[in-house]
């Protein structure tokens, strides 16, 4: 008991004498405020002196019409004594006699033919009821006079009522709230007799303190229970999204790679023409893309003349699209579809004398899909390009490796695959322990002359790839549904673990 006594911090040893009140009780003899209380308790729960019982209660209360109902009287109430008096009245002229607004002249309506007390016709509403039936009160009614009530305390005519208002606009609500209960152990049983004192146990080491011997000889220090659990702190963090893509950019940085960055606005001319993506393909309709009702200048003309006869006529060993391209089309502008317009905006600014470069972007792009748990009209890419008159193959394969090796994954294949502005073109897959699957995670291949020579004026080897990169996050926070990477529930944001894998060093 001795060291529970020395263990005590001042509010504990406030509350103490009185575990036997409520904590409302304790709040107004110690004049603690309550969040102080509560956390005292806590601590006290922690060293066995006390249990805490968490006891919801749910009250039925008044919602602003309903306080006004309640003295006035509900809208159906008051129409019924109007037909009451007159027996009939049209429906036009029935809110304003009534004083009805026009919702309440609906409800009351609706309520009153629900009990078949009056109908229609002609354009009259008529009462069908006896001067007793008037009269009688209503469930609702009653309900309203008992009102606030405890949900506890609801009869089964009160849950019907309470339904009932439910359906309409702030008649009545549900208050939910909820009351701590001491329990005291056999340990606080004995601790509530003990004569505490001890306000000369010292709290925390100060400079002041240890300026003179009489401020600490012959004390004693406040005994702490390091094994004792605490109240759990959420600190600030950033979104686990965002934790993702500042580990991929490290991964790329690496690597040697310098980051490419743009606009999500796009004008056709980046997002299609200059990669070769003839302007009659299927990819550049409104059901794939999202255009703006707007227009964009096209850039310098030499470049603009060079993908023309790119896409008409081809360069050497290739013969184009072989149609009349339309700068119109090339005008038109959408929300980027991928980050490879990225790259290809990168190309017509490079000197032949900085070669060797290589650079990467990882960005929101956007598709006219259909939402599920695994599709959605905007989703992150990572993007990348080598620029190298030595590039092979073999080297873009080896780049594919490394970073998702960086990522966390260990087993990945490449597929052979085609790509529009690639060739040859690779598709990769990495293996899923869990599901037993090869999934499928991104494409990759060299550039086509037919998108480097109009926009660098030679055809030098370039390595370029676009990963989704959803899917990867998805993967390593077990995540089933896509959508739940943007929901931002609070709880789950904060039991995420941090973006961490074996791969970087």
């Amino acid at each position: 008991m001795e060291k529970l006594i020395e263990s005590l911090s001042p509010h504990e040893r406030q509350i103490v004498p009185y575990l036997g009140e409520d904590v409302s009780t304790i709040v107004e003899k110690t004049s603690l405020d309550k969040v102080a209380v509560l956390r005292a308790l806590e601590y006290l729960s922690n060293k066995k002196v006390l249990k805490l019982e968490v006891v919801k209660n749910k009250m039925v209360i008044l919602g602003v019409n309903g306080i006004l109902y309640k003295k006035n009287g509900l809208p159906e109430r008051r129409f019924l004594n109007l037909l009451n008096e007159k027996r009939s009245v049209s429906i036009s002229d029935a809110p304003k006699l009534a004083g009805l607004s026009s919702d309440e002249f609906k409800a009351s309506l609706g309520a009153l033919k629900k009990k078949a007390m009056i109908e229609m016709n002609n354009g009259k509403i008529i009462l069908n009821a006896n001067s007793l039936e008037v009269a009688k009160k209503s469930l609702e009614e009653i309900f309203l006079e008992k009102v606030p009530i405890s949900y506890a305390e609801l009869s089964p005519e009160d849950n019907f009522a309470l339904k009932s208002l439910e359906k309409r606009r702030n008649i009545v609500d549900i208050e939910e709230s909820s009351e701590v209960k001491i329990i005291l152990t056999e340990i606080g049983k004995k601790l509530s007799k003990e004569k505490l004192g001890g306000d000369e146990l010292i709290e925390v080491v100060s400079s002041n303190l240890l300026k003179s011997e009489k401020n600490w000889k012959g004390k004693k220090f406040r005994r702490y229970d390091v094994s004792s659990p605490v109240p759990a702190i959420n600190g600030g963090k950033r979104h686990f999204v965002n934790q993702a893509l500042d580990y991929a950019r490290g991964v790329w940085t690496d690597l040697g790679f310098e980051e490419m960055s743009g606009d999500m606005v796009q004008s056709s001319f980046w997002n299609f023409d200059a990669l070769f993506t003839a302007q009659d393909h299927p990819v550049r309709e409104m059901q794939d893309t999202f255009f703006l009702n707007r227009e964009m200048n096209l850039p310098d003309e030499d470049l603009v003349e060079a993908v023309k006869n790119c896409h008409e006529r081809g360069v050497s060993g290739s013969k184009g699209w072989r149609y009349s391209w339309d700068e119109s089309e090339a005008k038109k502008v959408c929300l980027r579809t991928h980050t490879t317009c990225l790259s290809a905006r990168k190309l017509t600014q490079l000197k032949k004398e900085d070669l060797p470069k290589k650079f990467f972007s990882l960005g929101k792009n956007f598709r006219n899909e259909t939402v599920d748990w695994s599709h959605g009209f905007e989703f992150y890419q990572t993007e990348g390009i080598v620029v190298d008159k030595n590039a092979t193959f073999g080297h873009l394969l080896g780049y594919l490796r490394q970073f998702y090796k960086k990522m966390g994954f260990d087993e990945i294949r490449f597929r052979p695959a085609y790509f529009p502005y690639t060739e040859p073109s690779v598709e990769i897959d990495v293996w899923h322990p869990e599901k037993k699957v090869w999934l499928e995670l991104g494409g990759g291949g060299m550039f086509r002359p037919e998108i480097t020579v109009p926009l660098f004026g030679e055809h030098i080897p370039v390595l370029a790839w676009g990963q989704g990169f959803d899917r990867i996050i998805m993967d390593f926070y077990k995540i089933a549904d896509l959508r739940d990477m943007y929901k931002n529930n609070l709880t789950k944001l904060r039991n995420t673990k941090f973006w961490i894998t074996k791969g970087r060093t």
